[in-house]
This record gives C-alpha cells, structure tokens and sequence, in this order.
C-alpha cells in the first residue's frame, strides 16, 4: 500500500480490509446493501386502531395524498397491503387485517399473512391491548421474530384530558402507559411506546426508532434509519452520520481504482453510484418537495421551501442529477464534472483530474452541503433543539 493514494490508504483501512482487491470487493458489497436490501415492517392490530395512518406517517404521506394507505372508521385493510415507501423501495410496510374477530386465531392468522415475509411486526391498538394481541404476539415470540407494542392517537388522549382541571401530560401519558403495561404482564412486561401518528416529533416515536436500530442486523438497520421520517434533531444527526461512514465504500465501489497502482493514474467515477447516494441523502433528510411542504404547513413557515436553494439541492429536485444518472455511460468526464460544479469548495481539488481522492471529496462535501441544509430548515422551523 505504499505506493498508492493516501486517500485509497485511508478507505482501506475504514474497511477493516487490509489489501484494495478485498476493500474493494467489500464496498460494493456494502453499497448494494445500503441502496437495495430489504426491510419488511408489519403493522397489525385491532380494527380501528390507526395501522393505515402509521403505515402513513412511517412513509412520509397524509392520509389523503396520493398513494396513501386507505383509511376509515370501519375495517379497510381484508388481506395484507403492501406499501412501498415512496423513495426507497426496498422498505415496504405491510398494512395486515385487524385482529378483533370473534374467531381470531394468532397462528392461522400468522400463516393467512404470510409470517415470513416481514423482519418484524408492530402490534397498534389506541386502546388498552387485548387478549388478541397478547395471543398475537405469544405466537410471534414462538416463532422467533420480533414484536414492538405501539399504544396509537396518543394526540387524541391528551386533547380530551385537557379539558380537566389540574391536567398533567406527564400524568396523563404515565397512567396511559401503566394501563398498557398492566395488561401485557403475562409477556414480560414488554415496553409500550406512546405515538401520534400526526405529531412525529411528540412522544415516543424516537425512542421506538432508537429501539429497532439497536435490535436490527447492522445491515437492515441502515436501511431503517434512510426511510424513517426526521423527527428530531437527533434522528438527523444519526443520518447524516450514517451517511458519512458510507462514504469510504461509496468511493472506492464509484473509483474504479486499480489493484496495482500505476503512478499518475486517475480513477473513473461511476456517475449512478455518485448520483444514487446523493439523492438518497437528499430524500433522508427530508429536502424533497413534499417533505418540505408538510413541513412548513405544519409549523405554517411557506419560506421553509426556498430555504434548499444550494446548486446540488437544485440539481435534485429538479430532476437533473437523475438525467445525468441516465446518460452517465455516455456522459464521461463532463458528467462528473457536472456534479463537482454543484458544490463549490470542491472546484479547486478538482482541478488536479478525477482522481479518487476527488470523489470521495464530492461525496463529503455533497453531504455536508445537504446536511448543512437540512439544519438550516429545521433552526428557521423552530425545531432545533439542544440536546
């Protein structure tokens, strides 16, 4: 490794592989796992207990955008409903039937819909839970996966008690959590996290986030984190960190850098690997037109949108990053350098070639321009918080 770029030098060893043939074989590995692999969420429940609005609320929609999961007073979901989340289809949530029949069995009902399809399940009731959902997840437990209790329209709860005299949210949400947990006793006491599917922010919607990345495989866990909406200033730091560790694989998987280095020698860059990380970074941290619009709406902030100005925001929404990704073949060099004009400080390390070392310059300085972005929008949303 002496002969070679320190900038190659130093992603190898972030690889924890010690030759570049290894490393390399490594970060495409991992790159096709942080853009493609799966992740199946179940959400079940009694009928009525808000499952089509979470699954809602987990992929960034309203219950009345387009391609939202139906819902209604009565019973919408009859079979399981898959709902790909809207810019990262390899996360699908599943939307299954109620649980509340007379004649509910949890086995047949974990065969009926399809038990091994997803990596774990949420069990939603905005009630106090049941026998159905004990039973549910007593079988869920024999089959070795995983279950997380969701107490839902905690929003609503809270409004109703306000009206009382002498009201305290934090009473309030500790008696709401006691009476759930007295129910489930016979489970373990397992926890039960307080949600409103209209209010991310409120509750214990980040610490459900948190308890399925520590639960997770490494690999699933990352891809949990990319879809998950941005709810607190935390959750945006865990991104924009996740996204900053990828940057050695994403770099050498792009560099087309060779196993014996020859002196003076540039790396190719593949463009769609470039262009693919930075817009996932994009829609993950929430600068897509519609994110931003729910956004400003809910804190009623409209300058909120014209606050993603930068060139490689720009370039994204307005599709042109994906019309590069499309011609990248023929593209060449005027490709990338394209997307090195997108972000300024990183002109004068282009001027020396595409080298890898200017790649993986790119992708940091690309990620910082997003992150630096979407800090911005949530301090002017009122959002920031010192934690």
């Amino acid at each position: 490794m002496e002969n070679q770029d320190p900038a190659v030098v130093d992603a190898i060893k972030a690889s924890g592989e010690s030759t570049l043939e290894k490393a390399n074989a490594k970060a495409k590995t991992k790159f096709d796992q942080f853009i493609n692999i799966s992740l199946n969420i179940a959400v079940t429940g009694k009928t009525g207990s808000g499952k089509s609005s979470f699954v809602n609320a987990l992929r960034g929609l309203q219950d009345d955008d387009e391609g939202a999961a139906p819902t209604g007073v009565t019973e919408t979901t009859m079979v399981p409903a898959m709902y790909e989340h809207p810019e990262m289809p390899n996360v699908k949530l599943w939307d299954l039937p109620g649980i509340g029949s007379p004649n509910f069995k949890a086995k047949k009902y974990l065969k009926d819909v399809n038990f091994k399809t997803y990596d774990f399940f949420i069990i939603l009731n905005s009630e106090r839970f049941t026998e159905h959902d004990i039973m549910l997840a007593k079988e869920i437990r024999k089959q070795k996966k995983s279950f997380y209790f969701v107490r839902s329209k905690i929003d609503n709860d809270i409004n109703s008690e306000k009206m009382k005299k002498g009201f305290d949210e934090q009473k309030v949400l500790s008696i709401i959590r006691e009476d759930c947990q007295k129910n489930l006793k016979e489970l373990g006491d397992p926890k039960v996290f307080l949600i409103s599917s209209c209010h991310l922010e409120k509750y214990d919607f980040e610490s459900l986030q948190n308890t399925l990345e520590d639960e997770l495989p490494e690999h699933k866990k990352d891809a949990l984190l990319q879809a998950w909406p941005v709810c607190s200033d935390a959750c945006l730091e865990k991104k924009i960190n996740m996204f900053k560790l990828m940057i050695w694989a994403v770099s050498l998987a792009s560099a087309a850098v060779a196993v014996i280095p020859l002196p003076g020698l540039s790396a190719a860059c593949d463009v769609v690997m470039v262009v693919s990380f930075l817009t996932r970074c994009y829609y993950a941290f929430g600068l897509d037109e519609r994110s931003l619009t729910r956004l400003s709406e809910k804190v009623n902030k409209p300058h909120l949108k014209d606050l993603a100005k930068s060139k490689l925001v720009t370039a994204i929404r307005e599709k042109a990053l994906a019309r590069l990704q499309a011609s990248a073949a023929l593209a060449g060099i005027s490709a990338v350098e394209y997307l090195l004009s997108l972000v300024p400080v990183v002109g004068s390390v282009a001027a020396a070639g595409i080298s890898f070392a200017t790649t993986q310059y790119l992708l940091r300085e690309g990620v910082n321009d997003l992150a630096n972005t979407a800090r911005v929008i949530r301090k002017e949303a009122g959002l920031t918080f010192v934690y």
